[in-house]
């Protein structure tokens, strides 16, 4: 029976918006995610367009791995892990992202984080652009909206991979880029900031600016992955989806084609132009129903023809229902939500946990592309508890994990080419989409809270020497 591969990458995944801090120190400039004030579960964050005295923003600080690098790679290290996905926050490079030079100190950091992984054998995994583009790039062109954005950002993969040449092999271009074709996508994904938008939940939404900004990272995205393979052929490039598996509630007709549709806009369309090269057939009439005209320049289509990427990876979390029936039950989950599914039970968040899900997404992706995959977004969201010796045992969470993690093995005996697997928030960091620490994944927990006290330091849950064994036995132990 088909095993996972000997050189099968375990590891865990972070963003730097989330967990780095030191917003402002040596000449990072503000980000999107800079301006999102502290929210809740129930309490959506807000978006400022200034830093307000005396609101907390929880990306300033985070869990402060700029200051604690050392220390917290080490303890992935003795996890074992074979590969750490982190991002480069845009800002640290490029400050407003229109400077024509990059910012050395932001550069000397990431050499110092790269250092640090080398030493321990770790492969870092770097997603170009994590949800954090130049604040400065949205007040002046509506974030993606603006054409001039995709030289801005070639500029920037220039600097990076000119500079980490030997010390990074692996490179995502944007993060669940495909959130840009849903309405919450707007400031997250796509920096666009509508007149009316005040908080993050409940963000003015106008689908063919959306599209526009969608289309021009389709582009950057081409333009990137075209100048890695022309100048850097050792280098990997992959494109990131969060994909949301949609199931039809019943049998009925109607609802299967909900389904299908749901399927094509938030999962497909994005990945057949990395994957492909070319918009699928589907865009064409969802183009023409929604009223949505794209802007394209002459060679654009040849540009997406030209930077296919190399891997497909991708966030999977829950699983969700559509139905034609519109007195169904609805509840939350990653981007988007759904109609509740009967079948399954839901985290404390909302989202529906669905282990058999993951081998189904994995088949379906592998059987329309046949490039290699990796999950690299995966875990529970929940609040721990420290026990009074100390511990923390989150056994919740190692069943979830482990249940992936078997049905991973599952899709790799049904012939998906799997290489690797990084669970979402291996440190505990800020949720990107509450803006709160009490919502945990990681296998290390951080002592910061959600008014912004607590004294960052670290110690292991149960859920971490539970890993290492996982990683040591090649998925075998579990």
């Amino acid at each position: 029976m088909r095993q996972f591969r000997k050189d099968f990458l375990w590891g865990g995944a972070t963003a730097a918006n989330q967990f780095e801090g030191a917003w402002n120190v040596d000449g990072k400039g503000a980000s999107t995610s800079d301006m999102c004030t502290g929210g809740s579960h129930t309490v959506p964050k807000r978006i400022t367009r200034s830093i307000e005295e005396g609101t907390f923003y929880p990306s300033h600080e985070a869990i402060d791995f700029y200051h604690h690098y050392k220390e917290d790679i080490a303890l992935f290290a003795e996890m074992g892990f074979k590969v750490f996905r982190l991002s480069i926050a845009w800002t640290r490079i490029f400050p407003t992202g229109m400077e024509t030079e990059p910012n050395e100190e932001g550069l000397a950091f990431y050499d110092r984080v790269f250092d640090e992984c080398k030493k321990y054998g770790i492969e870092p995994l770097v997603t170009i652009s994590h949800y954090e583009m130049p604040f400065a790039l949205t007040e002046k062109y509506n974030g993606w909206v603006g054409r001039e954005c995709i030289d801005h950002y070639v500029r920037y993969c220039e600097a990076i991979f000119k500079r980490y040449q030997g010390k990074v092999k692996y490179w995502l271009t944007f993060n669940e880029i495909n959130a840009g074709a849903m309405p919450l996508g707007n400031f997250l994904s796509l920096g666009i900031l509508n007149e009316g938008t005040t908080d993050f939940v409940h963000q003015v939404d106008i689908p063919e600016l959306r599209f526009q900004g969608l289309h021009h990272q389709f582009v950057a995205s081409a333009k990137a992955v075209k100048l890695a393979h022309e100048k850097y052929p050792e280098y990997k490039m992959g494109c990131m989806i969060a994909y949301m598996t949609t199931y039809p509630l019943t049998c009925n007709p109607d609802d299967v084609m909900k389904a299908q549709q749901a399927n094509q806009i938030s999962n497909w369309l994005c990945s057949d132009v990395h994957v492909r090269g070319a918009y699928p057939s589907f865009a064409e009439r969802y183009f023409e129903d929604n009223n949505i005209r794209i802007k394209m320049e002459d060679r654009d289509l040849e540009i997406l023809k030209e930077g296919c990427v190399d891997f497909y990876t991708f966030s999977y979390y829950m699983t969700t229902c559509v139905t034609a029936n519109e007195d169904a039950d609805n509840i939350g989950g990653n981007l988007i939500g759904g109609v509740k599914n009967p079948y399954l039970k839901a985290s404390d968040w909302g989202w529906q946990i669905d282990p058999k899900g993951l081998r189904y997404t994995l088949n379906e992706i592998y059987g329309r592309y046949e490039i290699p995959l990796m999950v690299v977004e995966n875990g529970l969201g929940a609040s721990d508890e420290i026990s009074e010796d100390g511990s923390i045992n989150d056994d919740y969470r190692i069943n979830y994990l482990r249940e992936h993690i078997e049905e991973m093995k599952e899709a790799v005996k049904d012939g998906v080419d799997l290489m690797g697997y990084t669970p979402w928030g291996c440190i505990d960091l800020v949720s990107a989409s509450t803006g709160e620490m009490k919502k945990r994944y990681g296998f290390i927990y951080v002592d910061k809270y959600d008014d912004g006290t607590g004294d960052l330091s670290r110690r292991k849950k149960k859920s971490f020497d539970w890993y290492k064994k996982v990683i040591a036995s090649n998925g075998e132990e579990l």
